[in-house]
């Protein structure tokens, strides 16, 4: 998720939190954003390290940062990731499980939350207004399927 913005780039399910290779989740937002991090905030799950140093750490200047240690109320937290984690939860919890680990129900999710779901944070607005995607009419959700019907 992009901190400025709140836009979710890229998701991975997974059956473990600290063992699960991420190493495909930090390439599809590489190559979703086509560019890596200025600075990645984790928490300090070893498998986000080993991911990060695979993905995005290079010689070349500047340097991506991976800032692994956090808290709360400290200098940096990732209050806002793990927020949308608790939303995916709520929704998740309701459906007795995901299922399947390439259920088309994140895909959703992820639609919704930057497109539609207007948030406090950012003013009201939505995660694409805030990178300059504006969805026009009343009906988003009707907007966005006739546009990518269309190949838009």
């Amino acid at each position: 998720m992009d901190d400025e913005t709140r836009f979710w780039i890229a998701q991975q399910v997974a059956d473990t939190k600290n063992t699960a290779d991420i190493t495909p989740l930090f390439s599809k937002g590489k190559e979703v954003a086509e560019t890596r991090p200025n600075t990645l905030i984790s928490d300090g799950a070893p498998n986000f390290n080993d991911a990060f140093n695979r993905e995005f750490y290079t010689n070349k200047w500047p340097r991506a940062r991976h800032i692994r240690h956090i808290r709360l109320q400290g200098d940096h937290n990732n209050n806002k990731m793990e927020r949308m984690n608790g939303e995916i939860r709520d929704r998740e919890k309701t459906m007795r499980g995901l299922k399947k680990m390439d259920t088309p129900i994140l895909k959703g999710i992820q639609i919704y939350h930057n497109y539609i779901r207007p948030h406090e944070g950012l003013n009201g607005k939505t995660p694409a207004e805030a990178c300059g995607i504006k969805i026009e009419g009343n009906n988003k959700w009707k907007t966005l399927i006739e546009n990518s019907s269309r190949g838009n």
